[in-house]
């Protein structure tokens, strides 16, 4: 029979024996640790609570909130949930091949989930970049590839999130750095390459590399290029690898119109995987790489979406001068030195290869300059997609110091060779529809180009007619193609530019006239003038003082310069005046410290606009080109001429 026990009795521990005081001892123990830990913990309490929140300026957050392996060395905070959540941030520190290598088990059998794989990509690329893996590299891209474009309805991150925004950029990053070799330039090819899982069998579309009739030889990444130079820097934000591309070179060199052997195209590349999300389940993928150049198409055509494709058109020219140097011709090309590689003769040169349905723009620099000087205004002008679209840039070089009627001679017949060379107006009427821009001594050139000047040219220097001068054969055809000028037919519209219509003022300055005398002209124009001079009775001009380079020909006081300035622009050529000018006085009384106002000015142009505050070389300054874009916008807007 079991006695009852009072609350009492329950409650109070036993001593009747050894037991029970070893019992009452544990139970005390446990009562110290537990107001022990109790004493802990209102200690940590008192110090601080176990969640905070601190307010920090933007800038900062701004940069918290974007760190990821592409700036920094760390991951950003969302592959840190996805690692911690698994159970593996605080191994990808010590063992990060292990990490990666369970983190892809993890994706596959979660169903490749677009949050696993940017987290794989992201911790390949920092691996990749801290081993110099191209392996590592390369599965970064992939893994960021099949992010951006999953098969169905699977899902991917919001456009505007930074994940997608991110994912985009180390496909970029990670694919130039696989493409690079370490001398500066990019391999394209066909091969299997090593994933650190497996291979990919990369497949080289031959087609593309075929642009404007040409092939694409060799390329240089542009992503890592810091440019200096340029006014503005411009880029295509998209999915590629952006390149310079070179042309490789032709077997027979086209008549008329070149491309220089340091021509660059800006181009991208791109590597294209068919259900990527699908192919990175096993260990033996494919892929297809192509090149796209900025010229054929700004984007492509993945799954159901047109995707922008990523270039950096700036970088391209800034590449495009420093090879080519152009600079450096500037004063030889004034002078007449030989250059070993004859740089300072006249030729036109293309900035692609002609594609039909572009106008050319035809760009003609002033005197001791160079096609460099127009390299501001190209990049901005190439940046506008409408103009890039429908019209291409042809640049004139020439000696500037040889006499203007013939440079313009030399002109003419480079236009009239590219023209047929391209199959003529008849096959591409876009070349009928032709710009001609001249800076400075180049719109005169430009001017000549596009007059019916008769015989008035000539009777200002000879007071007989042509057929009564005694001249030599060869003489006689230089100077009548020369002096007796008709309009280009495929001419639309001049833009005059700083233009010196009745002469320079500083052609007249004792300096200048030094510097004529340093003039070496080629020997044809030294033997045609010595055959005009000795002519003497018949000509106008003092023989013993007339000198026959541009400077002298630039003077106010040249009979031919007075009266080109009294013969209009052809119809129905449509001519612009752009006339730069500095100070404050009355505009008759301005100049731009080389051509006065009054001199630039010319009776029945189109449009006239004064650009003021800016000196003679005005071809970089932003109202100068924007004046420029709206006279091209306004050719492209208005319907073709009547062929003449």
């Amino acid at each position: 029979m079991l006695s009852r026990i009072s609350p009492t009795e329950a409650r109070a521990p036993r001593f009747n024996n050894g037991n029970n005081r070893q019992r009452f001892r544990q139970l005390i123990r446990r009562w110290i640790l537990c107001l022990g830990g109790l004493a802990v913990m209102l200690a940590i309490a008192g110090c601080g609570a176990p969640v905070s929140v601190e307010r920090v300026d933007l800038r900062t957050a701004y940069a918290d909130l974007n760190r990821t392996a592409l700036s920094s060395n760390q991951l950003s905070d969302m592959t840190r949930n996805v690692l911690r959540r698994n159970g593996l941030l605080e191994y990808f520190p010590g063992q990060p091949e292990a990490t990666i290598s369970a983190m892809r088990a993890i994706a596959i059998a979660g169903g490749m989930k677009w949050e696993d794989l940017y987290a794989l990509s992201e911790m390949d690329y920092l691996e990749g970049r801290h081993q110099k893996s191209s392996s590592f590299l390369l599965a970064s891209a992939l893994y960021a590839y099949a992010v951006l474009f999953p098969e169905g309805d699977a899902e991917r991150p919001s456009p505007y999130s930074s994940q997608f925004r991110h994912a985009n950029n180390l496909y970029n990053l990670a694919l130039t750095q696989v493409l690079a070799t370490g001398n500066g330039d990019a391999i394209l090819r066909s091969g299997r390459l090593d994933l650190p899982f497996g291979s990919i069998d990369v497949t080289l579309d031959e087609a593309s590399l075929h642009t404007g009739g040409r092939v694409m030889a060799s390329f240089v990444p542009t992503m890592n290029l810091e440019v200096n130079g340029f006014q503005n820097d411009y880029r295509t934000d998209g999915l590629g690898v952006p390149l310079a591309a070179s042309l490789a070179p032709m077997a027979v060199p086209p008549i008329g119109l070149e491309l220089p052997a340091f021509l660059r195209l800006p181009t991208s590349a791109l590597l294209q995987l068919d259900h990527p999300r699908r192919q990175l389940r096993g260990d033996t993928l494919s892929g297809r790489l192509s090149v796209h150049t900025i010229f054929d198409s700004l984007t492509v055509r993945i799954g159901t979406q047109d995707v922008p494709l990523e270039f950096d058109q700036t970088a391209v020219a800034a590449l495009l001068a420093v090879e080519g140097k152009g600079w450096t011709t500037e004063l030889p090309g004034l002078l007449g030195d030989a250059l070993p590689d004859d740089r300072s003769a006249a030729r036109l040169a293309g900035l692609e290869p002609h594609r039909t349905g572009r106008m050319p723009i035809v760009l003609v620099h002033g005197t001791a300059s160079s096609p460099f000087r127009w390299a501001d205004m190209i990049n901005d002008l190439m940046d506008d997609r409408e103009i890039r679209d429908h019209y291409e840039f042809w640049l004139f070089s020439y000696g500037t110091g040889n006499p203007i009627v013939l440079s313009a001679l030399s002109l003419r017949q480079s236009l009239e060779q590219a023209v047929q060379s391209l199959g003529g107006v008849q096959r591409d009427p876009a070349l009928g529809r032709m710009v001609v821009i001249g800076h400075s001594q180049g719109g005169l050139l430009t001017k000549l180009i596009s007059i019916d000047s008769g015989t008035a040219i000539w009777d200002a220097i000879s007071r007989r007619p042509f057929d009564e001068v005694n001249l030599k054969p060869e003489t006689r055809t230089l100077l009548r193609d020369a002096l007796f000028v008709h309009p280009l037919p495929f001419v639309e519209t001049d833009i005059f530019i700083a233009t010196p219509h009745r002469g320079s003022f500083l052609a007249g300055f004792s300096l200048a006239r030094t510097l004529a005398k340093l003039i070496t002209l080629p020997l044809t124009v030294a033997s045609a003038t010595a055959d005009l001079l000795a002519n003497r009775d018949a000509l106008r001009l003092d023989t013993e003082t007339t000198e026959f380079s541009s400077i002298f020909g630039m003077s106010p006081a040249n009979p031919v310069i007075r009266m080109l300035a009294n013969i209009s622009v052809a119809p129905p050529i449509h001519a612009h005046s752009i006339i730069p000018t500095l100070g404050d006085g009355s505009l008759a009384e301005r100049d731009d410290g080389v051509v006065a106002y009054s001199s630039a000015h010319l009776d029945g142009m189109e449009s006239e606009l004064v650009v003021e505050n800016s000196g003679h070389s005005t071809q970089a300054n932003p109202i100068t080109i924007r004046e420029v874009r709206r006279i091209l916008l306004e050719q492209l807007n208005r319907p073709p001429p009547r062929r003449r």
